[in-house]
């Protein structure tokens, strides 16, 4: 039977490529090792991997990935969030799954690749969800108490409109951590997208001091921001608490400007007494 195998760095990933034939189904699953949800779907994909036989050549190929960890691949495959996964066949993206739905996740498989003989017709048995909490530490500036996918604070039921209220409340807590805030995929030290390690890159060639947020870690933030802002996409730079935009309108802001943002830089001349 098929196996999930874990691709530890890009030059693995691409000796894999190459090696497959372009008419094998490839799936790959793009993980963290700090969310929870990715272990439920480790498991999952596991499991139908075991549904197909090994063949030679192979028709089908299960690939894991630390979206951590190789930044570029996720790049390339537009990964936004984890658990992520995608599914290839001649080198076209037939499908994309993001979020732990297992289920959904199965009948993308199953509707490409058809189902493994090893399951004699009927479906692969889906494990049940593991009962996992959030990440707390999570690499963030800010400390405010999330709101929970389930609409609670504190173990008290909230309203939808309270959900709502208490996240926008705490989103304008958040844009204001720091007075340059830069809301990114991933972090300074290791962006999960182009977009974001520019930005960081402008900010560090400025030597502007600033505070960060990763928006991969904390799907109510990332989620509530796009509206709360007005703004769809990240990452998002904020400056005393008001929006200035993503990479184009930084860059469009210091083109016009070299100075923009030289108040916030951290090699700034002192004032004079």
């Amino acid at each position: 039977m098929s196996s999930l195998i874990e691709a530890t760095s890009e030059q693995e990933f691409s000796s894999h490529l190459v090696a497959l034939p372009s008419s094998s189904l490839l799936v790959l699953y793009f993980h963290t090792p700090w969310a929870a949800p990715c272990t439920h779907m480790r498991t999952v994909l596991s499991t139908l991997a075991s549904q197909y036989p090994v063949t030679t050549p192979p028709a089908i190929s299960f690939v894991s990935i630390n979206a951590e960890e190789l930044p570029d691949i996720s790049e390339d495959y537009d990964v936004t969030a984890v658990p992520f996964v995608v599914i290839i066949r001649e080198g076209r993206v037939l499908e994309s799954v993001s979020g732990s739905d297992a289920t959904k996740v199965r009948d993308a498989v199953e509707r490409h690749a058809g189902r493994g003989p090893g399951a004699d017709g009927a479906k692969a048995n889906i494990p049940p969800p593991l009962t996992a909490t959030p990440r707390e530490n999570a690499p963030t500036t800010a400390t405010q108490p999330p709101v929970n996918a389930n609409g609670t604070i504190g173990g008290s039921t909230l309203t939808p409109e309270q959900s709502k209220e208490a996240l926008f409340a705490r989103l304008a807590e958040l844009v204001k951590a720091a007075p340059v805030m830069l809301f990114m995929k991933g972090t300074p030290s290791g962006p999960q997208c182009g977009f974001s390690r520019q930005l960081v890159g402008i900010l560090r060639e400025n030597s502007v001091k600033y505070g960060f947020f990763n928006i991969l870690a904390d799907e109510d933030v990332r989620q509530g921001l796009k509206e709360f802002a007005d703004w769809p996409t990240f990452p998002q730079l904020w400056v005393k608490g008001e929006l200035v935009g993503g990479l184009d309108i930084v860059k469009e802001e210091l083109s016009s400007d070299p100075n923009f943002l030289a108040e916030f830089s951290v090699s700034r001349p002192a004032a004079a007494a």
